[in-house]
């Protein structure tokens, strides 16, 4: 069955085309706000939706041009339905829908965090279940144990208040980094000494799955006021390197602790979060030392994508699984209890 996939969960739009193998990607169109965004410093939810409304038509049409496709050979529509901003979701799912009744096509609505998961398995040798699923990005951290493609999905551990990415685009922010900051805090880091600044370990002392980045950010402010003048130069790199560590080593602690507790014989990263290069370097160092298998997705699939969407979409259209037109957005709407 060959699939198209739709995702507007955020301030991302993209459209995308798996083959029938569902694992060949055909085409995957992907229109980024970031610039648009940028001037606000952060994600303004209606202007990217009123963004998405005025090109949603324009991206399905070149990812269907580009995967050289007549619409009529299409086997299934996937669209994100939730979890994300009710009104940019609104606009992927409205125009899935209505593909679905002008094609007479089957539509299926996907859970975001299901498409991350899902993104492993585009990649060369995809691990199989059970596994640990680490979904880390703007506004999501959880674990989730993987028993079956497709599901089901049982939380593990999840964030109790902020999301790593955001803890990391809002400290970009009060550094003077810009939006989104993940990046240039990754890009900074690099040259920086990850001992100089003292950050505070992110939950000391539990044993639980669960995650907490809002003392690391009150840290993060703190540590920027009492430095005084403004940081630059070396001591960015510096601050930026020690930050992000904080960060790394607490996402990893979870994670790898997850993998073994729970039985699974392998860790997936997922979200977008995942492309940072710190996070992947250690992932894979740790995995190798303590004989845990780690897989990464490819950058560009770390990031919100129609192609993840289309490859879980495909997992459940395949075995039968269907929406009727009725289907609605979800601002909220959880993967696993």
């Amino acid at each position: 069955m060959i699939v198209l996939g739709i995702e507007s969960s955020c301030d991302e739009l993209a459209a995308a085309v798996l083959d029938s193998d569902g694992r060949t990607l055909r085409s995957s169109v992907v229109h980024t706000q970031a610039d648009l965004h940028a001037q606000y410093g952060g994600v303004v939810p209606e202007v990217a939706s009123r963004d998405h409304v005025m090109r949603v038509g324009h991206v399905i049409r070149r990812a269907l041009a580009d995967a050289a496709l007549d619409p009529r050979d299409i086997g299934g529509i996937a669209v994100t339905s939730g979890p994300g901003l009710i009104g940019s979701l609104l606009c992927g799912v409205e125009a899935a829908k209505g593909l679905a009744f002008a094609l007479k096509k089957p539509i299926l609505g996907v859970n975001h965090l299901e498409g991350h998961i899902a993104a492993a398995s585009l990649e060369a040798e995809p691990p199989e279940p059970p596994f640990v699923a680490l979904i880390v990005s703007g506004g999501h951290t959880s674990l989730i144990l993987v028993t079956a493609h497709g599901g089901p999905y049982t939380r593990l551990g999840s964030t109790r208040d902020d999301a790593a990415g955001e803890c990391f685009d809002k400290t970009a922010k009060i550094l003077g980094l810009g939006y989104p900051g993940g990046a240039v805090i990754d890009r900074l880091a690099v040259t920086g000494d990850a001992n100089r600044f003292p950050f505070p370990q992110l939950m000391p002392g539990k044993d639980n799955l669960d995650f907490s980045f809002s003392g690391l950010k009150t840290a993060a402010v703190r540590a920027v006021r009492d430095h005084g003048a403004p940081i630059e130069g070396q001591t960015l790199a510096d601050f930026c390197a020690s930050f992000q560590d904080a960060i790394v080593d607490n996402l990893l602690k979870k994670a790898f602790r997850a993998t073994k507790t729970s039985g699974a014989g392998a860790l997936i990263l997922a979200g977008g979060v995942a492309a940072n290069s710190r996070l992947r370097a250690r992932a894979l160092e740790r995995g190798r030392r303590e004989q845990i298998r780690v897989t990464l997705p490819s950058r560009a699939n770390c990031t919100d994508n129609a192609a993840m969407i289309a490859r879980a979409g495909w997992v459940r259209l395949v075995r039968g699984e269907r929406d009727d037109l009725a289907l609605t957005a979800r601002a909220h709407w959880p993967i696993a209890a």
